[in-house]
């Protein structure tokens, strides 16, 4: 029986501690579908569409691994794709309180769905998102953060501000 997981994510903009969580989850799913969700309350700095792109091109060497977007409950499209498993990335403690509620309501809504956490190599345990964003907003380096198609998106982001 193929094992498909589905690693969900804003992916605003996509990291080197994501593609990490990527890479291990290759090693250990049979299929993995990465997943950028489409959340009409938290305020993206890129649409879903850039943030596809810019995902499809940090994930290119990986053939096994497929990129999608979805909106809605989690549970319904891990359903939809005929896949058994979230997969989420854990840096800190504090994370782990957040994603541990999700995964017990997730549980709820559709018990025969796990929720598998995979500890962020320490090396990216700092690097989120957000802080590369407000990093990037001041002209920062970034590139030993994110890859290639994340540092462009983000220097054209703001380059006409």
């Amino acid at each position: 029986m193929c094992k498909t997981a589905i690693y969900p994510g804003s992916f605003d903009p996509v990291t080197f501690g994501h593609l990490n969580i990527v890479s291990r989850g290759i090693d250990i799913f049979d299929r993995l579908i990465v997943a950028v969700v489409e959340n009409p309350e938290k305020k993206p700095l890129f649409s879903s569409e850039e943030r596809l792109k810019i995902l499809e091109e940090a994930l290119e060497e990986y053939k096994e691994v497929e990129v999608d977007s979805f909106s809605g409950l989690t549970v319904d499209y891990v359903r939809s794709r005929q896949a058994t498993v979230i997969l989420r990335g854990l840096r800190s403690v504090s994370d782990f309180e957040n994603e541990k509620q999700m995964a017990t309501m997730n549980k709820e809504m559709a018990d025969e769905i796990e929720t598998v956490f995979l500890m962020t190599e320490s090396e990216y345990a700092h690097v989120s998102s957000s802080l590369i964003k407000d990093i990037a907003s001041y002209r920062g380096e970034i590139s030993h953060f994110v890859p290639e198609s994340s540092a462009r998106a983000l220097q054209k982001k703001f380059s006409c501000e």
